[in-house]
């Protein structure tokens, strides 16, 4: 019987009515036969396939939840609220309630616009930062992923040059190439993102130096710009605070999504007494901003965030998994590159290019066995994963290293074979 049986059903009827049948993070080009498309039901740790499959997940909606799918406290503040209102003329008022709860958890951040994802949350930024001075440039660490708008998005398939005229790019935590773009620009710096870290698909990920963060700070104070930290994927999961904090660099915009609204769409910015009056004359909006049940659920969110050890415990079980998955690989005979914070995992196999992957043969084995690992996207932990999931996904992966190492054996006779027939 084909496990995915339903799934290519309803693939076929897809294809009919969307472009290439799905898109984005879950497109075909992407990932392989063997991954699920499309789920019928998800609570907690898990998800559950059109075919009736079980798995644990470590996608969590690429980190849209922090508790785990339909958290019950979060559910129970999202359904009162929709009780009396949700979206309508204008905002309820647990708008502003939102507003404070953001700005009692965040240091940095005295006042919250919203919106409803990381792309419409870092395109505010700029907007923002161009009011603040009436100055044009933004500076970008080139490849970083801030957003799938036309200045930001990864691939340019339908991006004109025009749309990205004023963006200047240099490398990621590399304090002589960002000054080299400030300098080129001349004075005209609105903006410098910045990511808390490197964790871009395909790549390893990797923290910046404390100096480079403050070489940002520093740098966007020079040039009377303002300093914009990108948490859409970092958010919560690294910090209760903004995760650049920590270092003692304060951004004066921070972008949020993702997490902070429980499984619901909702993203924001946050920023600072300095930018309030430019954010104040800029115009922007959308039909769903101000949906007051996401809002009543990113306040129950944030209750969680203050009262529970999710922090705590999604690390431990991370970095139990990561040591459990090292141990494995290495046994086998694999180097499988484990990088960036345990919470967000990024795994990678030595060698591996876009072509052929070893990663992707690796995950789709795993996914067979029940456990949703992601073959180039790094991933995320949620405080509703459990010691029990850990030792579940162990022997997954175990299974999966496995049957690798079988295939590669197959392969390596194959190529013995043949040069000897040659």
């Amino acid at each position: 019987m084909d496990r995915l049986a339903k799934k290519n059903e309803w693939f076929a009827r897809a294809e009919k009515v969307i472009p290439g049948g799905m898109y984005g993070h879950q497109s075909v080009k992407y990932l392989t036969e063997d991954f699920p498309l499309y789920f019928a039901k998800a609570k907690g740790t898990y998800l559950w396939d059109v075919d009736g499959s079980q798995y644990i997940d470590y996608v969590c909606g690429y980190g849209t939840n922090l508790f785990g799918y339909g958290n019950e406290q979060i559910e129970r503040a999202a359904a009162l609220q929709l009780q009396n209102i949700d979206t309508a003329t204008g905002p309820s008022a647990v708008m502003v309630e939102l507003a404070e709860a953001l700005t009692r958890q965040v240091s940095h951040a005295d006042w919250a616009m919203f919106c409803k994802n990381g792309s419409d949350a870092t395109s505010m930024a700029m907007v923002i930062s161009r009011a603040y001075r009436g100055k044009r440039k933004v500076l970008v660490a080139r490849g970083t992923y801030h957003g799938a708008s036309p200045w930001n998005v990864p691939y340019t398939t339908g991006i004109t040059k025009e749309d990205r005229a004023h963006v200047v790019y240099f490398e990621y935590n590399d304090i002589e190439s960002l000054d080299a773009a400030v300098k080129s620009v001349d004075g005209d710096v609105a903006a410098i993102y910045a990511t808390p870290l490197r964790h871009e698909v395909l790549f390893d990920q990797f923290f910046p130096s404390v100096e480079y963060a403050h070489a940002c700070r520093r740098l966007a104070d020079e040039q009377e710009a303002l300093l914009v930290v990108d948490e859409v994927r970092t958010g919560l999961r690294l910090s209760r605070d903004c995760s650049w904090s920590d270092w003692g660099v304060h951004p004066d915009l921070s972008c949020w999504g993702k997490a902070i609204g429980g499984g619901y769409a909702i993203a924001a910015v946050l920023g600072s007494d300095k930018a309030r009056e430019a954010a104040t004359n800029i115009f922007v909006t959308g039909s769903y901003w101000l949906s007051a049940v996401p809002m009543a659920a990113a306040i129950e969110t944030l209750r969680l965030v203050r009262e529970t050890d999710y922090l705590e415990h999604t690390k431990r079980l991370a970095d139990k998994l990561r040591a459990g998955i090292a141990e494995q690989a290495e046994r086998h005979g694999f180097e499988l590159k484990q990088t960036g914070p345990s919470v967000m995992p990024q795994m990678l196999f030595a060698g591996d290019d876009e072509l052929v992957s070893r990663g992707r043969a690796w995950a789709s084995e795993v996914v067979k066995s029940g456990a949703y690992l992601h073959p180039w996207h790094n991933m995320f932990f949620t405080a509703s994963h459990t010691d029990e999931d850990i030792a579940r996904t162990l022997e997954a992966t175990e299974a999966a290293f496995g049957a690798l190492k079988q295939k590669s054996v197959a392969l390596n006779r194959l190529d013995i074979l043949d040069t000897v027939q040659r």
